[in-house]
């Protein structure tokens, strides 16, 4: 009978390299892979600006209207400065190659470190305003929102394993039942409205507490404040920027189309919510009792309020709605999950990241990048204890440092084609207008990220500001150590390989059993100049039996017996390995250690104590090279129903 291989279960069989090509997406999959984050983001932007403005009573509600048109002025521009990036880099990379190639290494690396914070903060945002959604419309579930929140990340980790292409098909049903829910809301919501009827959310008669009394400056602040948490709306705008290799051909103009698409869809997904937010006099506040209701009531999201008062009694639509609405934004995450390992393996490739996060997977994806964003937005969630106005503070610095930067490359990107004399004539207007468009949206983002830094320092903020110079330092570091490595390694053009003068091989026994007959016999195969079996006896008697043993089976081998009055079996044993190395002046010795190899994990403890501590040390001694023999147990050896089976 064959084993059932776990892994294959879940993330599927291997695919060849050669179908790379096949995993490449057309504009309907690309949207809702790559763009579920912002277009999933509209469902809370809302209500982050609302939170704000609760602070300073009803009478500063009214401002949302100003902060949500700022808002999607804005993503208007940053949408269109990034198709600009998408034709001129369409090797992907976004933030990062072009301030790589236009603003220099420091510039990349903070861009590089702003969007991994980014990735792995949207991942942890995007699950939990999921898990609210869904606890909103069943309050019973509120207590268990950190397990839900974790057990949807491991579902994500293992669906993305499975391929981009695969878990595409899966995603976009989510995500374009999100689409159509919200504008057949605005429909109902429009009719009813025209209709005659009065639509008031079930919070509107609730009073809103203000925490101080604000005129002034202090409307202007808080004005700013409800604006960088509104811009949460253009988290996510980046990733199709990263992601343009993922595309058919023309990869371009296909990725900036899907992301002229998205913008659309945003900026009429968020408005609209907003409008009706408004119409419906929504309150929503962090704390229940602002509202005057009791300490722990669940509290309904924005959204869940405006879907409720719009659907009225048609209840299957309210509960398809925050169904939707769950999906696409756990699934938001997605974006992180294409976009995070594609820019680790460029990192990678450049060596400011381990070389592990280059290589692709089974699957064709970058699986260890998946694994390590999925563990480290799982320890971001517990450690918030899945608190979405408690995350959502870290949120959208780092997007608008990649922003910043990205638009500001591009500019020095524009610049240089305009100073070429090999740049035609007839592409300078096209030349002059993208500069524009990149111009005006560096100045926008740089404004945008002095506002969110001053409003959000002081409530959370300020640990992305510590995590992002962490991470640009490890970057440095991990690049000066592969240089350093580099160098230690480099031969001259004509060095070629020398062979060793004395070639002494030491094979480590315990018994005369069969692993150690297969570790001598290999060893012999070597051709070695001396060979030696060594063994370490803890007392006369021990050491006088092995000495009968290998003398009945003659295996050919001399034996030498090192005594440990204190019981040591490393210690010996290393002590005569450099006593060898230096009494000799060989230039290779090679220790043959034999192995159990065992088929089951509770085994493995049980043996291979000593193999492994002693290759650990030896590992560290010059002129010795360690060769395990492994020996198959019968727990590790194929059954022969298994041999014979297709």
């Amino acid at each position: 009978m064959r084993r059932i291989n776990p892994k294959r279960v879940l993330v599927g069989e291997p695919l060849d390299t050669a179908r790379l090509g096949e995993t490449l997406l057309p504009k309907r999959l690309a949207l809702p892979i790559f763009c579920s984050d912002p277009l999933s983001s509209v469902a809370y932007a809302t209500e982050e600006i609302l939170l704000i403005l609760a602070l300073g009573g009803v009478a500063l509600l009214h401002l949302a209207w100003y902060a949500a048109a700022a808002i999607a002025f804005l993503l208007v521009v940053v949408v269109a400065s990034y198709r600009q990036t998408c034709h001129a880099y369409p090797g992907g990379g976004g933030a990062y190659v072009v301030s790589s190639e236009n603003l220099g290494q420091g510039a990349a690396l903070t861009a590089a470190s702003a969007l991994l914070v980014d990735y792995v903060l949207t991942v942890a945002v995007s699950v939990v305003s999921g898990v609210d959604a869904i606890t909103s419309a069943v309050p019973a579930l509120s207590d268990h929102e950190v397990a839900l929140s974790v057990a949807f990340v491991v579902l994500l980790t293992v669906m993305n394993l499975r391929g981009v292409r695969e878990s595409g098909r899966i995603f976009a049903i989510p995500t374009y039942g999100f689409i159509a829910v919200i504008y057949l809301m605005f429909v109902v919501a429009a009719v009813r409205i025209a209709g005659g009827a009065t639509l008031r959310a079930e919070s509107a008669d609730l009073p809103i507490t203000a925490v101080g009394t604000f005129t002034g400056l202090g409307v202007v602040l808080l004005a700013l404040r409800a604006f960088a948490s509104g811009c949460t709306a253009l988290t996510g705008v980046e990733a199709i920027s990263n992601g343009v290799p993922a595309f058919r051909k023309p990869k371009s103009r296909n990725a900036a189309n899907t992301l002229a698409a998205m913008g659309a869809l945003s900026v009429t997904m968020f408005l609209g919510i907003t409008t009706l937010a408004m119409v419906y006099q929504v309150h929503v506040a962090a704390d229940p009792t602002e509202l005057g209701l009791p300490p722990g009531t669940p509290m309904s999201t924005a959204l869940a309020q405006i879907g409720r008062t719009t659907f009225g009694d048609w209840h299957v639509l309210f509960y398809l709605l925050q169904a939707a609405t769950a999906g696409v934004l756990i699934l938001a995450a997605n974006t992180a999950f294409n976009g995070f390992p594609m820019l680790a393996s460029i990192l990678a490739r450049d060596r400011y990241a381990p070389r592990q996060l280059f290589n692709r997977g089974d699957r064709l994806v970058y699986s260890n990048g998946i694994v390590l964003l999925a563990l480290t937005a799982i320890a971001l969630i517990v450690a918030f204890d899945a608190q979405l106005t408690r995350l959502i503070q870290l949120y959208i610095i780092g997007v608008f440092v990649s922003f910043t930067l990205s638009q500001t490359g591009m500019v020095r990107h524009w610049r240089r084609a305009l100073a070429s004399p090999a740049t035609p004539r007839q592409q300078r207007i096209h030349i002059h207008r993208r500069l524009a468009i990149n111009a005006v949206g560096a100045a926008l983002t740089a404004l945008v990220l002095v506002v969110v830094l001053v409003t959000k320092f002081t409530h959370g903020a300020w640990l992305v500001v510590i995590a992002m110079p962490l991470l640009f330092l490890g970057m440095k570091a991990v690049r000066r150590h592969y240089d350093r490595v580099s160098a230690q390694v480099a031969v001259a053009a004509d060095a070629r390989p020398r062979k060793p003068a004395r070639h002494h091989v030491l094979v480590l026994v315990s018994a005369v059993h069969a692993p150690t007959l297969k570790a001598l016999g290999y060893a012999q195969g070597l051709h070695p100049d001396t060979l030696t079996a060594v063994t370490v006896a803890a007392d006369e008697g021990e050491a006088h039996r092995l000495r009968e043993a290998w003398a009945q089976h003659d295996p050919g081998v001399p034996l030498k017996i090192l005594h440990s009055p204190y019981r040591e079996v490393i210690g010996p044993v290393l002590a005569h390995i450099q006593e060898l190395a230096a009494a000799e002046g060989t230039d290779m010795l090679s220790v043959v250690i034999p192995e159990y190899v065992v088929g089951h994990w509770w085994e493995q403890p049980l043996h291979n104590q000593n193999a492994l501590r002693l290759k650990a040390r030896l590992l560290f001694t010059p002129g010795v090279a360690v060769i395990d023999v492994p020996y198959l147990l019968a727990s590790a050896r194929p059954s022969q129903a298994s041999r014979h089976t297709p």
